[in-house]
């Protein structure tokens, strides 16, 4: 018996993508299971505990608790922007007031006040001090239940991303200071990463028994005895307990057709950087298994979670439609461009479509080689648009080719495509630790921590992120034709929300098709 765990903190708003993998590879192996989305059932039992309302609007709040969760899982909230917005700082607020003074919970992110996610030694205190968890009464008590009735040898955590480290330490603490004969395996992304590192060794003996690095199906059955196939895939499986508990209107899918970029030319790539092959699988295999994903979960919304769905799987999506609502990130291509072709991705679920425009001036673009061209990019925003498909856009800024003239193209790009986008993403350039591409870069620290995964750096042109701060808050954010397409980006879920709210999503669910 195994039991496999998504810990806090990540947003409350779908499946976790990994765990529906490896469950997958157990279930063809008759092995017998658990999942535990610990980050959706942690916020939950925060968001019900008692809590002081010393002022207005935590009383208020907490008052309309209840009813403010029930909205987030009904559809008819997402055709009232404001009062979406109402809705979620409200439950954000009472997440806040919940965790104590030294930790900031919200529904996007975990903070503590002195401990780092990036230091060994912030990790190992978690780990040895978990009763200062503000989750510890909730994972206390399922630990002590489920141990109790289920005996698991094995507890696996999935950890990807910074803002479940420290909870995760903290479980895990847990668990070896009371049922130490329990093997405590570590696998996720974000794992993943630090074990790449040209520094890396086992800073956590004592506490995690079996490390996985990149894909774990195949080492996760191999730890448990069983005899590893050729086979690479395995059909996720999502029996989670709390399926309806999501704060979404009906059950967000991931689903992931790839591994890796198929690109893989990006200067700066962190998935590059830590030389991920690129796995394809077969477009038709895909889009098969998908329909029949569909008829049993029956999502209200299907989140591609590849790095880029490849012009092929699009393709096969467009001519083999997979009966539910879907959206996912895609590089600009030639494809895009063409009015019919969108129209057929419209037709088959598509409502919105994830874009790394990166920047609007042609010399950066080719100098870190993104393989985009900014006609191209200028088209296929047109094209998605006609047919009614949403386009969420991320741009970067502060790259060591960019100065404050190419950021300047880069507004001008968006001010003439503003009718065009949708929702935007603006992040400031970080340096990855073990870029092959930062030779030449002058350095410093950026994040204090031995397992930070990058760092900060002398920019060639003097764009330093101060400058490019004071930009995009001071003119860019400020425009009269941008300010408007930030102002609907949703609060805190972001683009994890931003689908909810195309028309095409709103159109699909009130035909009734996917009901």
């Amino acid at each position: 018996m195994i039991v496999l765990i998504h810990p806090p903190l990540t947003k409350p708003c779908e499946l976790p993508s990994g765990l529906a993998h490896l469950a997958g590879a157990l279930h063809a192996h008759g092995v017998e299971y658990l999942l535990l989305d610990a980050n959706l059932e942690g916020i939950l039992y925060l968001l019900k505990k008692p809590v002081e309302a010393r002022d207005i609007w935590t009383r208020r709040a907490l008052k309309h608790i209840d009813s403010n969760l029930e909205s987030l899982r009904d559809i008819d909230l997402y055709r009232k922007f404001d009062t979406y917005k109402k809705t979620v700082l409200e439950v954000n607020r009472l997440l806040g007031r919940s965790a104590g003074d030294d930790v900031r919970v919200s529904l996007e992110d975990y903070e503590h006040a002195v401990l780092s996610p990036v230091k060994t030694g912030d990790l190992l205190y978690a780990a040895q001090h978990p009763e200062e968890n503000p989750f510890y009464p909730y994972f206390s008590e399922w630990f002590r239940k489920i141990i109790g009735q289920q005996h698991p040898y094995f507890i696996g955590f999935s950890l990807s991303y910074l803002s479940q480290a420290l909870c995760t330490f903290a479980m895990i603490g847990f668990v070896k200071k009371y049922f130490p004969d329990i093997q405590i395996i570590l696998g996720g992304s974000l794992l993943t990463s630090w074990m790449k590192s040209p520094g890396w060794k086992n800073f956590f003996n004592g506490f995690v028994d079996h490390f996985v690095r990149g894909p774990g199906e195949g080492q996760l059955l191999t730890l448990l005895g069983k005899e590893v196939s050729q086979k690479t895939h395995y059909k996720p499986v999502y029996d989670f307990d709390n399926i309806n508990q999501y704060l979404a209107p009906g059950l967000i899918m991931p689903y992931s057709t790839s591994s890796g970029c198929y690109w893989g030319k990006c200067a700066f790539c962190p998935e590059r950087a830590e030389g991920n092959r690129y796995i394809q699988r077969p477009p038709h295999v895909v889009v098969s298994e998908l329909r029949g994903l569909v008829e049993d979960v029956k999502p209200a919304l299907i989140h591609f979670t590849d790095n880029a769905v490849s012009p092929a799987v699009l393709k096969c999506l467009a001519e083999n439609p997979p009966g539910a609502p879907w959206y996912g990130f895609a590089r600009v291509t030639e494809h895009l461009t063409d009015p019919a072709f969108c129209m057929a991705l419209k037709r088959s679920g598509c409502v919105m479509l994830k874009l790394g425009v990166e920047s609007g001036d042609q010399s950066v673009l080719d100098s870190m080689h993104k393989g985009n061209d900014v006609a191209i990019t200028s088209r296929t925003l047109k094209s998605l648009s006609q047919a009614g498909i949403a386009v969420y856009v991320y741009l970067l800024f502060g790259t060591p080719q960019e100065s404050e003239k190419e950021a300047r193209a880069t507004l001008d790009f968006v001010v003439e495509h503003s009718d065009y986008i949708n929702f935007l993403n603006l992040a400031i350039f970080n340096l990855p630790l073990l870029s092959p591409d930062s030779k030449g870069l002058q350095r410093s620290s950026f994040y204090e921590g031995d397992l930070s995964l990058y760092t900060d750096f002398v920019h060639p042109k003097g764009w330093n992120r101060t400058k490019v701060r004071r930009f995009l808050d001071s003119e860019f954010k400020k425009h009269p034709a941008i300010k408007p397409i930030l102002q609907r980006q949703p609060p805190l879920f972001t683009s994890n929300h931003a689908p909810l709210f195309s028309k095409l999503f709103i159109d699909f669910h009130a035909s009734g098709i996917a009901k």
